[in-house]
Parts: structure tokens; C-alpha cells; sequence
């Protein structure tokens, strides 16, 4: 049985697409392999090295890509050689820093894919890379007001991000990963300098492409996450949150250019394989918290179930209860992982007419589980996928992304739905073919 890599981006000091190469680089994924892949790209003028550098206590691989006749990579000498303005940039892409140098070749997203396609890579690194790409051209669209046809990658069309991003591509490929999990990302603070000016951290396009990602602040006043580095974990992590379950059979650390006095300016990247859910075996305790209520607007409810699963909460439901006096009322039923219980238990208090609260530990066992993106003659529809010892059990269409493309694209909803179900199972048998024709193969020899 193929084993699945799983892949988990351990953003404690953000994020960046040197970082995630030097990572990469870092856990043993051979850096002249993913040279020779990249020579396949029409991409000329430029080389990369690797080299161990401490950040703190931690040594870590930096990768460093460099352009001819740019001299723009000295920016990553000691801050104390550096002006004092480059503190707040020092964790920007190469390509941003890049744009105090000299201008770079704008590249349009269109060129970008056609270039990736000729190259002949292996289909995994392409469909990654190509991936990646679409979701920074739709962000910068949004953050500019621009068709995305319009849109021309100035900054991360530059030569060294490319090699950044489908480097990654290529080395997760080289590394069998299958899957991708990520951390909530440290964003840092202050300020950044492009070619669009002075712009806040995050940058408009980081913020676009960290919907619905988990994100915090240590308050460093330095760009922790840059576009391209949230644009890679964002677009290939199917998960937020916890280190998944899985065997550990590697890390890599992938350093950013300069020190930070706070903490270790690196990525960690832990590599490893999903093991097989053993008949018996539960997960982490949880807690149950109730409560009940008998004079509240079932208008309120609704407010607090979204409120409490935006606060952490596992899930949220009600039950129809009879309470004294024969008034009818809600038990409502919080699930929450233990960290989480004290929040929300003040957003009950807050948020409810309820005056008591009660709670205990329970047991649970779940399937593992994961968001698989589908293209559907109507757009790409994520689907809810669970599987028991590497078996596929269910698969559900992702109900919001059904519902806003029926709302854009004027067709009704169960279409939508059929669609995401009929071209899952379509790529599920085409998938299940392969793996079988293959152990005929194999059979034969």
C-alpha cells in the first residue's frame, strides 16, 4: 500500500518562498535535483546555492537565488551593515527587495502558466505550481481592481520568486508529498516598501490570500508572512491549525535572511506519513460544555452558533428542551478542544440570556479528514473527504462554495452539487484505475 506523505508548515516566525525552499533544501530534498528540474524552464540568467546558517540556537539551510547583473541579494548582509530603513524589509520576498535595485521583466500570469506547461515538469509540480500562481494573480486582481488578465507579476514574476515557487513544487514533488497542513502564521507588524509604495503589514495581497486562514501577531515589526509564502502555504495546505497525526520521518529548517532578537528567524517543516487509525484508538480528550436557556430570541442563537465556532469551538448545536413551568427552551451544546473552554464560556455569559453553565471531558473518535478541490463546469468546488485507515468514505461537496457559485452563476443549487459529486468520483475511478494498472504491471515484471 502507498504510504501518504503529509507535509505540515510550522509558521511560528511566519513564512516566505525562500524560507519555504531553504526548508525543503533543509529535510533532503537535493537541491541539484531541483536545479535540473528548474533548467527546464525557459528562464535564463540566474543560479542557486545553499548554505547552513544559525538563526539563534537553530541552524537552518538558507537558499539564496541569484540573477545576473542583480546585486539586490547584499540586502541580506548583517543589519549591521545594512540602513536602518531595511529593518522592516529584511523578511520581504527577494522580489521586493528586488524593486530598490532595478526593474525586472513584468511577466503576466498567462505567460507565467505557459511557461511552467512547456517545461515538461512531472504533473504534480506543475498543477502545484500552476496553482499558485492563479491564486496570487486573483489576489493581486482583487487588491488592484484589475481584471486578472490585466494583472502583470512585476514583483513575484521576478526571475528569483519563480524559482522560489516552483522550486517548492518541485522539491515537495522530489519528497512524495501527497498532503499539506499548516500552522497558524505569525504576520509581524510595521511596514513594507514595493512598488506600489508604503504598504501596511500584511500587505493587501497576504491579507487576500489568508482568508480563512488562522493568523496572529507577535507585534515583531517585521513582514513575517510575504505574498509569495502565504500564497504557497495557502493554496496547497488542506488543513489549519495542530500538527496532524502522523509518523515523523523528517524535518528541515528554512532560514530567512536576517536575525530577529525575538526568536529564531526560521520555518520548520515537518515531514512525515500518515499511520492507519487502529480499531480502539481515541483521539485528545475534549470538553462538553451546556447550557439551558427558556427566554432567548431564537434570533440570538443564531448570532452566538456563529460567533462560538469563529471563537474555536469544535461544533455548536441546540436540542428542543421542556423546562420547568412547561416553558419550552434550548439546551445548547458547545464541543471544544480544552484550551478553548474559558473564551467560550464568557461568550455564553456574554452572548446568552444564560446564567449557568456546566461541563465534562469526553472521548471521540474521528475519521481523518481533508478539503479536496474539484473543477466543475461551473468553478472549482472544495470537497469534504474522510477516510479510515487510507480508505475513502465520504466525500461532500463543500456547501458555501456550492451555494456562492449557484448565487454567481445563476443556476440552481443541487446542480452544483451533482457536478462537485459526479467529477469527484470521476477523478476517484480514473485515480483507482491507475493505481491498479500499475499493480498489473508491477505483476508482470
Amino acid at each position: 500500500m502507498k504510504k501518504t506523505g503529509i507535509a505540515y508548515f510550522d509558521c511560528f516566525s511566519g513564512i516566505s518562498g525562500d524560507m519555504v525552499l531553504g526548508a525543503l533544501v533543509d529535510a533532503g530534498a537535493e537541491l541539484e535535483a531541483i536545479e535540473r528540474e528548474l533548467r527546464k524552464l525557459s528562464l535564463p540568467g540566474w543560479s542557486i546555492a545553499a548554505e547552513k546558517v544559525r538563526r539563534q540556537s537553530i541552524m537552518a539551510t538558507q537558499v539564496k537565488v541569484h540573477v545576473e547583473g542583480d546585486h539586490a541579494h547584499e540586502a541580506a548582509a548583517p543589519a549591521s551593515r545594512r540602513h536602518p530603513s531595511s529593518d522592516a524589509r529584511s523578511r520581504m520576498d527577494k522580489s521586493h527587495r528586488h524593486s530598490h535595485a532595478r526593474p525586472h521583466e513584468r511577466r503576466g500570469l498567462t505567460e507565467i502558466v505557459k511557461m511552467i506547461d512547456a517545461a515538461g515538469l512531472s504533473p504534480r509540480a506543475t498543477g502545484r505550481a500552476k496553482k499558485i500562481f492563479q491564486r496570487l494573480g486573483e489576489a493581486e486582481a482583487k487588491v488592484h481592481g484589475v481584471p486578472i488578465e490585466k494583472v502583470h507579476f512585476h514583483e513575484v514574476g521576478a526571475v528569483d520568486s519563480i524559482v522560489d515557487i516552483v522550486g517548492a513544487a518541485i522539491g515537495f514533488d522530489l519528497l512524495g508529498i501527497d498532503e499539506f497542513a499548516c500552522s497558524a502564521m505569525d504576520l509581524g507588524g510595521g511596514h513594507v516598501h514595493t512598488e506600489h509604495g508604503v504598504l501596511p503589514v500584511p500587505a493587501p495581497a497576504t491579507v487576500e490570500l489568508l482568508r480563512g486562514a488562522p493568523t496572529h501577531s507577535s507585534g515583531i515589526q517585521r513582514e513575517l508572512v510575504t505574498p509569495t509564502g502565504a500564497a504557497i502555504a495557502t493554496t496547497l495546505a488542506a488543513r489549519f491549525g495542530a500538527i496532524p497525526a502522523m509518523r515523523l520521518r523528517g524535518v528541515g529548517y528554512g532560514a530567512g535572511s536576517t536575525q530577529l532578537e525575538e526568536k529564531p528567524n526560521v520555518l520548520r517543516l515537518l515531514l512525515g506519513e500518515r499511520f492507519e487509525t487502529q480499531i480502539g484508538e481515541w483521539d485528545a480528550p475534549i470538553t462538553v460544555i451546556e447550557t439551558n436557556v427558556d427566554d432567548m430570541s431564537p434570533q440570538i442563537y443564531g448570532y452566538f452558533a456563529e460567533k462560538a465556532l469563529a471563537a474555536g469551538a469544535l461544533d455548536v448545536f441546540s436540542t428542543p428542551a421542556q423546562m420547568k413551568k412547561n416553558r419550552p427552551g434550548l439546551l445548547i451544546t458547545i464541543l471544544s478542544e480544552p484550551a478553548h473552554v474559558s473564551p467560550l464560556v464568557d461568550l455564553i455569559f456574554r452572548e446568552t440570556t444564560s446564567i449557568g453553565v456546566r461541563a465534562h471531558e469526553a472521548r471521540r473518535k474521528t475519521l481523518d479528514r481533508e478539503l479536496v478541490p474539484v473543477e466543475t463546469r461551473f468553478g472549482t468546488v472544495r470537497m469534504k473527504v474522510s477516510r479510515m485507515n487510507g480508505s475513502l468514505l465520504t466525500a461532500t461537496p463543500e456547501y458555501d462554495d456550492c451555494q456562492t457559485i449557484a448565487a454567481e452563476r445563476g443556476v440552481p443549487l443541487k446542480e452544483v452539487i451533482a457536478a462537485a459529486s459526479f467529477e469527484f468520483q470521476k477523478q476517484a475511478q480514473e485515480k483507482e484505475l491507475a493505481t491498479e494498472s500499475q499493480r498489473h504491471r508491477a505483476g508482470e515484471q
